[in-house]
């Protein structure tokens, strides 16, 4: 959970904050938990995000995975419920899998392996990662306007939300 107290911003845009339900974790590795706060600070440093039909932003939002859903639970910048909508988990089951198994061999390839055999191992990952972001960008549709960089950061969220330990 990242707290950042509500700041005057000229773009509504936006989300101001964002809550990832950690009532599922039990550890994460170093790794993980590096590529959780890189693309916390990385969305909250820069993002769009809005919703179609409004209210305007900029937003706080609670992001969690509840009964094989992904869970976006969407409010004003007093933590105050504007909008929920969940997304079935079964698209992007097969994608996060690949890549949670490819960031798993970038982070053994590191130890061990040749700069050439890292490259590419991590065009792959990133490869992987543009994929599902696509893929929840594609879902998103008609429910909430968000940019290529967005949706990748959140993607990663995404994924961390399906480590259970």
């Amino acid at each position: 959970m990242v707290n950042k107290a509500p700041e005057k911003t000229t773009d509504t845009a936006c989300i101001l904050n964002i809550f990832l339900d950690e009532s599922t974790v039990v550890n994460r590795s170093p790794q993980v938990e590096h590529e959780r706060k890189v693309a916390i600070f990385d969305l909250l440093d820069d993002n769009h995000f809005a919703l179609p039909d409004g209210p305007e932003g900029p937003y706080i939002l609670h992001l969690s995975i509840e009964e094989n859903r992904l869970a976006f639970d969407v409010r004003d910048a007093f933590d105050i419920p504007l909008k929920r909508f969940v997304l079935a988990l079964s698209p992007f089951r097969s994608i996060v899998r690949e890549y949670l198994m490819v960031c798993d061999s970038y982070y053994k390839a590191i130890k061990t392996s040749s700069p050439s055999q890292i490259e590419a191992i991590d065009m792959g990952r990133r490869g992987l990662h543009n994929d599902g972001s696509e893929v929840l960008k594609e879902r998103l549709t008609h429910k909430v306007e968000l940019d290529s960089n967005t949706a990748r950061r959140l993607f990663t969220l995404v994924c961390v939300l399906h480590i259970k330990g």
